[in-house]
């Protein structure tokens, strides 16, 4: 008996394979995500993160509702912005698909009733933001003061339809809500049907996107998250948007889960043809060097390929990103601004990578008021699309402030060796470089992107 024993131990043990359980990586993530919503002024966040059929993580944090206690789940639903931008650009491309457009065709030969220097446009132009058009989300106070009326995709051309284009088709890159809102009525036009309805029948209903519908807002939409911004230290109620005006650049809803069920069926080649989806990701011409493809930007994190976009609309920013050689969808909504989902999304894959993680918050130094008058002045930022803009630095109250030309003002917090933060996204690394003690440049660092502001 004894010997039979012994033979038994010496046969190999056969083990079942069990699928990763991940617990380790969850619970970083866990408590990432939960001392970002308690550290920062952000109403609430949903995250996703799936690796292949495995899910990671998929819960919320925080409020949907502040006023009412109502907590974040996988089910909120939440107002998307220009993550809607890879559906139009997915529903133009299985048209193409199906031989009926081109990219070359041009605008004039779509909507004829177009401005004479818009018409020579392209479709492929159009989708990586290469067209010149003016954009209708950059014209200031003229669009802002209208916020709240509803208004049909022409009324919103009136806002750019007069002013110079931008520059020549094709000859260089500038993000363009209006192009995409033109594309919207494109996709009117050759199905013979509205982009909500469109989309729905085409891509929700059948993919099961039970969760995913344009974002109307008098209809009643089940566990619809509502959207807040920060004041200071405080949460507000979001400035009300029409949601007719976003159209087909940004007016969807969706959940975390359902976004996991979209980005899968669009990679595995379900909805738009290789080739094109190849097209989708590939920067190409005057769109290589901010890396965008047709409603989607392509880089990479620590060597890991990534394809994302992100959105942001009034009380609500998104990411959503995939890395195609690591099967991994990461999903981040969140329903008040700013809130720095893109360095979440980021930090949720190197969470998973490995890696370490980018953006912790470091501790404040004190400055002295000649130390902080080093940094005042104007300077003229290069911004990625080759345009410039005037920031202004100034020092009040104690405080490093800064402000780009018609937009808000917003602290520098103070890192030491003439490095500054930001709150509302600690991904963002601002470096003075100073001649005879004083600032002469500063470089802007966030999300993988580097701008380089001068003084005149």
């Amino acid at each position: 008996m004894r010997l039979h024993s012994i033979a038994l131990s010496l046969l190999p043990v056969v083990v079942a394979a069990q699928a990763p359980t991940y617990a380790r990586e969850r619970a970083r993530i866990d408590s990432l995500v939960a001392a970002d919503v308690a550290s920062t002024p952000i109403a609430g966040l949903a995250i996703a993160v799936v690796k292949g059929r495995d899910t990671i993580a998929m819960r919320g944090y925080g409020y949907a509702d502040v006023e009412n206690d109502v907590p974040v789940t996988p089910a909120s639903v939440f107002r998307i912005g220009s993550v809607t931008k890879q559906f139009t650009s997915a529903a133009i491309m299985q048209l193409v698909d199906k031989g009926r457009l081109s990219l070359d065709d041009t605008l004039g030969a779509m909507l004829p009733n177009m401005p004479a220097a818009w018409r020579k446009v392209t479709l492929r132009q159009l989708l990586n933001h290469t067209s010149g058009i003016p954009s209708y989300t950059d014209v200031g106070p003229k669009w802002q003061r209208r916020w709240r009326e509803d208004m049909l995709p022409d009324s919103l051309l009136a806002f750019t339809v007069s002013d110079t284009m931008n520059f020549a088709p094709g000859s260089n890159w500038r993000y363009d809500n209006t192009g995409y809102v033109l594309l919207g009525m494109i996709l009117d036009k050759v199905t013979g049907q509205p982009y909500p309805k469109y989309l729905q029948e085409q891509f929700f209903k059948p993919l099961g996107l039970a969760s995913t519908m344009y974002c109307y807002t008098q209809p009643l939409i089940k566990h619809r998250a509502l959207g807040y911004e920060r004041r200071g230290k405080q949460l507000v109620n979001a400035e009300y948007l029409s949601m007719t005006q976003p159209y087909s650049a940004g007016a969807l809803c969706s959940t975390v889960g359902d976004l996991v069920k979209w980005n899968q069926a669009l990679q595995v080649g379900g909805l738009v043809s290789r080739p094109s989806f190849t097209q989708m990701t590939t920067p190409l011409g005057a769109a290589v060097k901010p890396r965008y493809g047709f409603g989607l930007a392509t880089d990479s994190l620590s060597g890991h390929r990534r394809i994302s976009h992100s959105g942001g609309i009034h009380g609500f920013q998104s990411e959503l990103a995939y890395y195609p050689s690591d099967s991994l969808t990461v999903v981040v909504l969140a329903n008040s601004t700013p809130a720095p989902v893109g360095l979440i999304a980021g930090n949720l894959a190197r969470v998973v990578f490995g890696l370490p993680l980018e953006g912790m918050t470091q501790p404040r130094v004190t400055l002295s008021d000649a130390d902080r008058n080093r940094y005042v002045g104007d300077y003229s930022l290069t911004l990625p699309s080759a345009e410039k803009a005037t920031v202004h630095v100034t020092n009040a109250n104690g405080r490093v402030m800064m402000r780009v030309e018609g937009q808000g003002e917003i602290e520098l917090i103070p890192y030491g060796n003439n490095a500054f933060g930001a709150d509302f996204d600690r991904s963002v690394r601002i470096t003075f470089a100073l001649e005879n003690d004083r600032a002469k440049k500063f470089i802007i660092r966030q999300g993988g992107i580097e701008m380089e502001a001068v003084r005149p």
